[in-house]
């Protein structure tokens, strides 16, 4: 555990040191470039800030592997071994046209099984972290363990693009679970919607396209204070690939995936 430690201890000193470097490019003028699509969007600073992690990880500890959305890790066929997965910047277009309401996020997996994860939420200065089976905290606080709510009295994270998407899912699922909870919230940063729901600001969260560096840190923090993540139907997540997620406290997750979604 000594060494786990040891490399949670950087894990957060990095993260904290790439978000003071990217607070202080608020003044600079950004290069921004889009990656699949026009809305999807990255900057010189999501891939410095990448570039920053992997160096001070390879110094560090040579051996360990690294998946980062931006591309300059390692390429994974598994999870054997100790790798890092880091979104440098998520959120981006939050970054670009508000500056807040985006974060770092930096979990480490052995084998497939999550060790530690941390979301930063860089504006605020709110550090979400958890060693598996300590606890999460976030900055020096404890985060208690998830209240039983009610569906009709939930608020659910979801953009508004997947209910009305049939591409992704039949809009005859997710319109009635919508119509059914209290209230709709949509932050623009998977990381930040994961944590909402670790700490009771948001009951449940769905999104119908996440990739492994979106939930790795969530996953271990959710479960930290008894919450649960799945795919959409209820299956364990694809830490190599995009997956639908679900996040929620238990009290809501058999609802929503037998009542609604494989109704």
């Amino acid at each position: 555990m000594g060494d786990l430690n040891e490399m949670y201890r950087n894990g957060v000193k990095w993260t904290r040191e790439a978000g003071k470097r990217i607070r202080d490019s608020f003044q600079t003028k950004l290069t921004i470039h889009t990656k699949s699509n026009a809305d999807d969007l990255v900057t010189n600073i999501d891939r410095e800030t990448e570039q920053f992690f992997i160096q001070h990880i390879k110094a560090s500890y040579p051996t360990h592997k690294i998946m980062g959305e931006e591309g300059f890790g390692d390429k994974l066929e598994s999870l054997q071994g100790f790798v890092w997965i880091i979104d440098p910047i998520d959120g981006t277009m939050n970054f670009i046209h508000q500056q807040r309401n985006f974060a770092i996020s930096v979990a480490l997996y052995e084998d497939g099984v999550g060790k530690f994860g941390m979301v930063y939420d860089v504006v605020h200065d709110e550090l979400y972290h958890a060693i598996r089976g300590n606890g999460a905290f976030l900055n020096d606080d404890p985060i208690p363990e998830l209240p039983f709510v009610e569906l009709n009295k939930a608020i659910l994270g979801i953009n508004a693009t997947w209910v009305t998407d049939n591409k992704r899912i039949d809009s005859s699922i997710l319109a009635p679970l919508v119509k059914s909870v209290r209230g709709t919230r949509s932050y623009g940063a998977a990381t930040l919607e994961f944590v909402y729901v670790v700490t009771g600001r948001l009951d449940a969260y769905i999104s119908m396209r996440l990739s492994p560096w979106d939930f790795a840190a969530g996953a271990i923090l959710i479960e930290e204070v008894g919450g649960i993540v799945t795919t959409l139907d209820g299956n364990s997540l694809n830490f190599l690939g995009e997956n639908t997620i679900l996040v929620t406290n238990k009290s809501l997750h058999k609802t929503i995936v037998e009542d609604y979604v494989l109704k």
